[in-house]
């Protein structure tokens, strides 16, 4: 592919509006060219807000429309394996919404759907592609703060106001994300630091559920050895008053904090310096993401950071934790 693709996008939600839609209509060579949701009304507002052509209220026309060359998979995590195989079928390049399903089986059942046929696969872990966590990235491969001994994150903050109500939240229901928003949070967490500091080879962890507000655990304990040799530790929880998202990374010769979703600077502290820098997020936090996707597809010798294979082994990492 080197002069224009043309994507469709399944699911038309909250996540497309701002944080990842209008990104495929930015990035030069990338068409937005059609979107799918089941009620029509809010298709259609959707589509005319956005400028976008064709509107579908069935995913597999959408799919099997041959002007469609790529698909956008951004549904609840419970039906992307039934998307994606009808998209890998077809032979069709894909980025799919993470966690790329809600358990390590259906992500290798989808990972080796697209890996059989040659297919580019992406996953929507889109802080691997960020300036703000490539800096950081940066700061560890440089050995500023000395030979990386371990790495800890804390997330806490109170219930929301979806959790007293009535009102279903697929994020906090067991059968789609057992874990809550363990399930939809961390895996950010977990993926930018396997992406920093290599794979986990090991990994376990307690759950519970405190409050029984909703099906889906709750809080989260872990912990985890990356493949050389650094140990990790993380405790999500998601009923306490005080809100607090802290990673510490330790080395030799320092550390570095930063947030994983806070818009704050990130700190490094070592032997040689110590710097508090602010890296500002485009408007379009999934931007790099989807330029990344485009480099792949349309140059040559360049792999895209967050793929099927990445998003699996974070799936694995989540199961071994939530055993």
């Amino acid at each position: 592919m080197d002069k224009q693709i043309n994507w469709g996008i399944i699911g038309c939600g909250n996540v497309t509006e701002l944080k990842s839609g209008p990104a495929y209509q930015k990035v030069n060579g990338f068409v937005l060219k059609a979107v799918m949701r089941r009620n029509k009304d809010k298709l259609i507002d959707y589509a005319q807000r956005h400028g976008i052509k064709k509107v579908y209220t069935n995913a597999d026309k959408l799919i099997q429309d041959d002007e469609i060359d790529a698909i956008y998979i951004a549904t609840p995590p419970d039906s992307h394996k039934h998307y994606a195989l009808k998209v890998a079928e077809l032979g069709k390049p894909c980025c799919i919404e993470k966690p790329l399903a809600p358990s390590y089986k259906d992500c290798l059942a989808i990972k080796d759907a697209f890996k059989s046929n040659n297919i580019p696969l992406f996953v929507a872990y889109y802080r691997r592609s960020l300036p703000r966590f490539l800096q950081v990235k940066e700061w560890l491969d440089s050995g500023h703060i000395g030979n990386v001994r371990h790495i800890n994150w804390q997330y806490s903050c109170a219930p929301k106001d979806v959790d007293f109500s009535d009102n279903y939240n697929w994020r906090t229901d067991k059968n789609i994300a057992k874990a809550g928003y363990f399930d939809d949070l961390a895996c950010h967490g977990l993926d930018l630091f396997v992406f920093m500091l290599g794979d986990i080879t090991k990994a376990s962890g307690t759950s519970n559920n405190q409050l029984g507000l909703y099906t889906a655990k709750d809080t989260v304990s872990g912990s985890w050895i990356h493949n050389n040799g650094i140990t990790g530790s993380g405790s999500w929880n998601f009923g306490v008053h005080h809100y607090e998202d802290k990673v510490q990374i330790y080395g030799s010769k320092g550390k570095i904090t930063f947030s994983v979703f806070k818009n704050e600077a990130i700190v490094i502290e070592s032997l040689d310096m110590r710097q508090e820098l602010f890296v500002q997020h485009p408007e379009n936090i999934q931007y790099y993401h989807v330029l990344n996707m485009k480099k792949q597809l349309m140059e040559k010798n360049y792999k895209h950071p967050s793929t099927g294979e990445s998003a699996t082994h974070v799936a694995w990492v989540m199961d071994e934790i939530l055993k």
